[in-house]
């Protein structure tokens, strides 16, 4: 784990909601209360400043990128309701599809895997979520699930689409087993939902409710996972605790086990966010620091870092 730290001015007006780098680790958007998304390119601890984009009338609250097989392709949403699709071409990032169906503003966006083709989940204060679909036909479909949080919905994270446990069957292949096709999500109810898709119904049911938080569900992100017997599901709180669910594809039981990362924290707990590996949890906090989880032989989590607001270890 490298300990070199870029930091530079991103030269926005107004708070940073997010920063995400595209596949390749090249590219940084940025996003902000000042309603703007900036572009960077990032190499060698040097970052260059490539394009302002610019088409919403509110908070932008998170940015992300496409796979990098659809093209150079970025989604926003707002606090303005709206999520806007952008596109790469010779003269710089344009939108090409705008996502209005929503009532309120959109808190969470995710891209599933490109296995599942170019769809974007998003989540509304509206209570509802949504799947914005590009079609083999060249349009975009929009896909609406009406009652997903009643008091609204924070957070989104795709499951992988590997089935756990997938690679320790004897004889099983990625193409045995199937993709998996489900989300998390994250609400004001307090609760995390999982969504599984259903063939019958062709759109999404909620399978499983987890409860435990006391107060808004911040944020929620599956872990990756390469078929490895057990799936992992991190959320954090208002209330300062970030738990770990898991679910164990050999016990033969489909219940998800809670277990607190730590005591509470010392303030709410706004974002959690695996590593490539999915070994490694980085929770990032109301105190401006990031503490780094890991999970030992007996099963038990423990921070291996933490880093401080000036991106030093602490």
């Amino acid at each position: 784990m490298t300990n070199n730290t870029l930091q530079f001015d991103t030269q926005h007006e107004d708070m940073i909601h997010d920063a995400q780098l595209d596949y390749y680790g090249k590219r940084l958007a940025t996003c902000s209360s000042d309603g703007s998304i900036r572009i960077f390119e990032v190499s060698n601890q040097q970052q260059k400043f490539v394009e302002a984009l610019k088409g919403h009338t509110g908070p932008v609250w998170q940015v992300s990128w496409a796979h990098p097989k659809f093209g150079s392709v970025l989604a926003s949403c707002s606090y303005d309701g709206t999520v806007l699709i952008w596109k790469e071409t010779g003269s710089g990032f344009a939108v090409i599809h705008k996502h209005d169906k929503h009532q309120a503003s959109v808190n969470a966006i995710a891209w599933a895997s490109h296995e599942l083709g170019p769809v974007l989940l998003c989540g509304s204060s509206d209570g509802k979520t949504s799947l914005v679909s590009f079609t083999e036909t060249g349009t975009w479909e929009v896909q609406m699930i009406r009652s997903a949080h009643a008091t609204g919905v924070n957070a989104v994270s795709w499951a992988p689409v590997i089935a756990a446990g997938a690679f320790t069957q004897p004889g099983a292949d990625s193409q045995s087993t199937g993709l998996v096709r489900q989300f998390a999500t994250g609400g004001c109810d307090n609760n995390v939902k999982i969504w599984a898709y259903s063939e019958e119904t062709k759109t999404y049911d909620v399978v499983h409710t987890l409860d435990g938080h006391g107060d808004w569900v911040r944020d929620v992100a599956f872990a990756p996972n390469i078929g490895l017997p057990r799936t992992y599901l991190a959320s954090c709180s208002q209330d300062k605790n970030v738990y770990i669910w898991t679910q164990d594809a050999q016990s033969g039981s489909l219940d998800w086990k809670r277990q607190a990362l730590s005591e509470p924290f010392p303030d709410v707990v706004w974002r959690v966010s695996w590593s490539l590996s999915g070994n490694v949890l980085a929770v990032s906090c109301g105190d401006n620091r990031i503490t780094l989880w890991k999970e030992n032989v007996k099963g038990e989590w423990e921070c291996i870092s933490e880093v401080n607001e000036s991106g030093q270890k602490a």
